[in-house]
């Protein structure tokens, strides 16, 4: 299992100096070059995310909330602390800040948390680039502890997670993840395949 180390900012980071982890294996389609890169970093209040896609043609037809976001070019981080392993958030979103969020033990069993202005709250921000495409956005401790009553941000917290990018009906359906997927047919909900981000 691949492992992140998840560094403190002051502030709003710089990401230019946050190590990037890879979300390059290529799972139950054909390689097509489409590529993604995570960054995180944490203050006592909030994990940072900047997410970065490879790829040229980008499909974001959805913005209604809880849409299959899957279905667009998606980009996606599932995590839970290791004191509540047995349950996850999925963070799923398109280019247009469209959001899929659950709350769950794996693919069937899930609470879907639809939110009033999801953007506001993760202070989403989205934007093409030369390459592709590339989202930022925010996860407040306070916003998990509505769930996890005892999460906190501090040195030495680990997380379960992986990271992952898919586009069933982009014009070059993939399925990528960066820790590898045990799974015979596509699926991401499976705990089992995590891997450990230990906060520094």
């Amino acid at each position: 299992m691949c492992g992140y180390r998840i560094e403190p900012t002051d502030g709003q980071p710089d990401w230019s100096k946050v190590p990037e982890l890879k979300v390059d294996n290529v799972l139950w389609l054909p390689d097509v070059g489409i590529r993604m890169t995570q960054q995180i970093c944490y203050d006592e209040e909030k994990l940072y995310i900047h997410q970065t896609a490879v790829e040229a043609q980008i499909r974001a037809e959805h913005t209604e909330p809880l849409a299959q976001v899957c279905e667009d070019s998606c980009m996606e981080f599932f995590f839970c602390p290791e004191t509540d392993s047995d349950r996850y958030f999925n963070f799923e979103w398109n280019l247009k800040g469209c959001l899929y969020l659950g709350f769950r033990t794996g693919r069937e069993n899930a609470v879907r948390l639809q939110l009033e202005d999801p953007k506001k709250l993760f202070a989403f921000r989205g934007a093409k680039t030369a390459e592709g495409w590339e989202i930022f956005y925010e996860i407040p401790v306070a916003f998990v502890r509505l769930l996890i009553p005892d999460f906190t941000l501090q040195p030495g917290t680990e997380l379960r997670a992986n990271c992952f990018k898919c586009g069933d009906l982009t014009e070059k359906p993939h399925y990528l993840s960066w820790n590898p997927s045990t799974s015979a047919t596509p699926d991401f909900h499976r705990p089992q395949d995590f891997g450990t981000m230990v906060l520094a």
